[in-house]
């Protein structure tokens, strides 16, 4: 790849968001209702390659239930306000009336309350009880402490997400020992999903602990504000295609284990689908586009956990407002033109359009490098 100096002692390769490209049509069309859009994760299928991020605008027990009736896959953050207070929905309806200058300093303080083990068994029980696939996730500075109350509790899927994720954590001495990410999969008896990551090396790493899907990305979403206080940032569709190439390069080393891609970040309109899965993901994991439904905890309010750090945080609130109903989001009718209603809907056109009859074929089809101008 030809690279870009930057100046006579650094250079830099070039990379693509995925504004920056655009789909091809092939030779042949279809009927949108004979695609197939579902996946699997371990023995567990869905109708729809959507997760919900684990925010606490987005993901509550009763919205994990209906985004799982709708086909796709609810997680709950383990260590938001769900699993911190008897009833958040106070602070949730707080959190939006907030004046600007505030908004921070009163995320610190509700951050703050210890994580109790008994809500974390109470959630996930509810939402069990919803019949649903129960997927809940915890940072990986959390996860020895509190990984056996969630197994216990009966989740299914397991996810670890941090802003981003190794299986080489170096830690100073006299320090805690890290998380042993290896063993500790190897350990548990469920499925782990695991990330953000988003180069070639760091996600071949994470496949070889035994993940069942890799997240790629970290806080590249519409709250999030890692490249201004971190400046830390890797377009999504170069970063969903370098995994995506480690996940080819991982099956040959396997002898045949395949591990799933998920796009997180980045992915806010309808039409961000099916690029982020022409670059070669499985699945996408979004908030914002479900932030936006009527029945979304934040009430069209954004923000995720990052937001309340007590340290440096990494995310704001923003107020997204609300266009529909999760029913209408996920699947229609779309009201409006701009990409934020009918996902799997437009991801069904996409692939119709183009001729592909499924996820795994739609991953091979042409793109373009179309830069925003």
């Amino acid at each position: 790849m030809t690279e870009i100096e930057i100046g006579r002692a650094k250079r830099a390769r070039p990379a693509y968001s995925l504004d920056d490209i655009a789909i091809v049509p092939s030779r042949r069309t279809r009927d949108p209702e004979s695609v197939s859009v579902t996946w699997q994760v371990d023995a567990y299928r869905f109708d729809t390659p959507v997760l919900a991020a684990p925010m606490d605008s987005v993901v509550s027990p009763a919205t994990a239930i209906a985004i799982g009736r709708l086909g796709g896959l609810g997680v709950l953050n383990l260590e938001g306000l769900w699993t911190r207070y008897d009833d958040p929905q106070p602070l949730l309806d707080e959190i939006g009336a907030l004046a600007e200058g505030k908004v921070t300093p009163r995320l610190q303080q509700m951050y703050a309350a210890p994580i109790q083990p008994e809500l974390i068994a109470a959630r996930i029980a509810e939402i069990r009880a919803g019949g649903v696939t129960v997927a809940a996730s915890l940072s990986p500075s959390r996860t020895a402490q509190f990984a056996k109350a969630v197994v216990e509790a009966g989740v299914d899927i397991f996810v670890i997400r941090g802003t981003t994720v190794s299986a080489e954590h170096v830690t100073r001495p006299q320090a805690a020992e890290p998380l042993n990410l290896k063993q500790f999969i190897y350990e548990l008896d469920v499925p782990v999903i695991v990330g953000g990551c988003a180069t070639y090396q760091a996600a071949l790493h994470l496949m070889r602990t035994g993940a069942a899907g890799v997240l790629v990305g970290f806080g590249g979403g519409a709250a999030h504000t890692t490249r201004d206080v971190l400046g830390v940032r890797v377009p999504m569709a170069s970063a969903i295609a370098d995994v995506a190439a480690a996940r080819r390069d991982y099956l040959d080393e396997s002898g045949g284990r395949y591990v799933h891609v998920i796009a997180d970040g980045g992915v806010g309109r309808s039409g961000d689908l099916p690029k982020a899965i022409a670059c070669g993901a499985d699945a996408v994991m979004v908030g914002s586009p479900l932030a936006r439904a009527d029945e979304a905890p934040g009430k069209g309010w954004h923000w995720g956990i990052e937001a309340g750090h007590p340290e440096l945080p990494r995310g704001e609130r923003v107020n997204l407002g609300t266009v529909g109903s999760l029913a209408e989001i996920m699947h229609g009718p779309a009201r409006t033109p701009d990409g934020t209603m009918n996902l799997v809907g437009a991801l069904r056109r996409a692939m119709a359009t183009t001729g592909y009859s499924d996820l795994k074929e739609f991953q091979r089809i042409e793109i373009v490098f179309t830069p925003v101008r």
